[in-house]
């Protein structure tokens, strides 16, 4: 069975809402990936060094990654020659195929990290700007669909209507915002609302933080501040450090991973803005290059279009068109 009939048969057996949003907020990485790629297909009909070489220059062009993509080429030829693929059609399959894998690492958890028994911290970090308040709204609306009972905290008191913003999401979300004054001390906020959360019995507090102070070593200063104060009023927390990306920013959403990899041991990524890009290929990078999962990806701006990342559905959402010519030509 081919690698797209298999993808197909695995997607139908997921409720077709979730495909639909992949589909729909995939559509611009889609034209512009897929549709460059046909036109690779077309222009080359036997796979040689010259196909390889305009295949690579394209992977980078979507923000790929340089390194994910010269192992991803690497792998292709390896493909090629076991499987004796003279004609360009029938590598669009493996490639397709090869991004899966990539994606789907080995002992990758995607969901997450929820605690059975006590409360759940969740920890959201990120610069300005790239939409880390509403990712934070839609992630409480995503877990008040599961039954949990949220509340969040205001950490982010330096941005002018931060606090807002939060309290706007709250009302919108039906859920409780522990805040102090703008320009008070994270820290304390954070104290506050632990100590609300363990009162409440709250399920998960989901904490908001500062994405821009003077410099980034303030930054980075205050956010291990919060932690420390998190790991001291409840062990073993914060059981998430959720990093916000946005995906129109190409590499440079790169380079802010690896910054805030390294003061904030990231457990995951939620990759916003998807929709918004056609250059949706830095989800590949992200995932092969700083060995850190996506948890959720933003495909769109209503409530529930922060969809927690799913590998098959992303590749299904890119090459649904391949997919659905192979069934018509069978």
């Amino acid at each position: 069975m081919s690698f797209f009939k298999k993808l197909k048969e695995k997607i139908t057996s997921q409720t077709t809402e979730v495909t639909d949003k992949f589909k729909e907020g995939l559509e611009k990485t889609r034209d512009s990936f897929v549709g460059r790629m046909n036109e690779l297909v077309y222009k080359y009909r036997k796979v040689d060094e010259d196909f390889f070489e305009e295949l690579e220059e394209l992977l980078i062009s979507s923000d790929v990654g340089v390194t994910t993509v010269m192992e991803l080429i690497d792998q292709l030829k390896d493909e090629v020659r076991l499987r004796n693929i003279k004609d360009t059609k029938e590598i669009q399959p493996v490639i397709s195929e090869k991004l899966a894998e990539l994606l789907e690492k080995e002992g990758d958890d995607t969901s997450l990290n929820i605690q059975e028994n006590g409360m759940t911290v969740i920890l959201v970090v990120g610069v300005n700007g790239v939409g880390k308040t509403t990712s934070i709204g839609k992630l409480a609306h995503h877990l008040k669909q599961e039954g949990k009972s949220v509340m969040m905290a205001a950490g982010d008191t330096f941005r002018a209507g931060a606090i807002e913003q939060l309290e706007v999401w709250g009302e919108r979300v039906g859920v409780d915002v522990i805040k102090q004054q703008e320009g008070s001390d994270p820290a304390a906020v954070m104290y506050d609302a632990l100590q609300a959360a363990k009162s409440r019995n709250i399920d998960v507090l989901l904490c908001d933080t500062a994405g821009r102070l003077q410099n980034k070593v303030n930054l980075m200063n205050e956010l291990e501040k919060v932690k420390r104060v998190i790991e001291r009023e409840v062990p073993g927390a914060p059981h998430e450090v959720l990093l916000v990306l946005d995906a129109t920013t190409g590499q440079n959403a790169m380079s802010q991973a690896k910054t805030f990899g390294k003061a904030t041991n990231v457990s995951g990524i939620v990759l916003t803005k998807l929709d918004g890009t056609a250059k949706g290929g830095i989800v590949l990078a992200i995932r092969h290059e700083l060995d850190i999962p996506v948890k959720f990806v933003g495909l769109g701006e209503q409530m529930d279009d922060l969809q927690a990342f799913d590998a098959e559905q992303f590749v299904y959402g890119l090459f649904r068109e391949l997919v659905e010519a192979e069934e018509v030509e069978e």
